[in-house]
């Protein structure tokens, strides 16, 4: 089962404030443990909203929105793409993190669909189409290591 875990953001990741080299070493010690044991296939931390754009649909309509986004306990300020075995497992290296900002944070984890989760709602030709990219991606993924 693959889950996003993504780290909310705070007043201080919105403002920039870069973490101290103890909470670096830290986090990375963690990630360090999450690739070791095949937990982790991906992760990043995020630039605050100011420098990011939201794309508003209506219809054939688009709109561009600029950053910082309000309600900054409603954004991302980083994410990791796991691989589990199930929830309780995510849950239980989420208490292993260390705290991910200077105070109070919290972290959501969220499963990935899988294909298999559309079978009743695609025709087979689409989701061969979705197959297919995921491969062509496997496939870019793999040349670059």
């Amino acid at each position: 089962m693959r889950v996003m875990v993504m780290v909310k953001a705070t007043t201080d990741s919105e403002a920039g404030v870069m973490p101290s080299n103890e909470l670096g070493e830290a986090m990375g010690k963690f990630n360090e443990e999450l690739v070791n044991a095949g937990i982790m296939l991906a992760g990043e931390g995020l630039k605050p909203s100011s420098k990011g754009k939201r794309v508003a649909f209506d219809g054939p309509g688009r709109r561009v929105i600029d950053g910082p986004f309000a309600e900054t306990r409603e954004l991302v300020a980083g994410y990791w793409i796991w691989e589990v075995k199930d929830m309780d497992e995510a849950v239980e290296w989420v208490k292993r993190c260390p705290n991910p900002m200077p105070g109070p944070s919290e972290i959501e984890i969220r499963p990935v669909y899988e294909l298999s989760d559309f079978a009743e709602a695609l025709t087979p030709d689409v989701i061969e189409l979705h197959e297919r990219t995921g491969e062509r991606l496997a496939e870019r993924e793999a040349g670059k290591s």
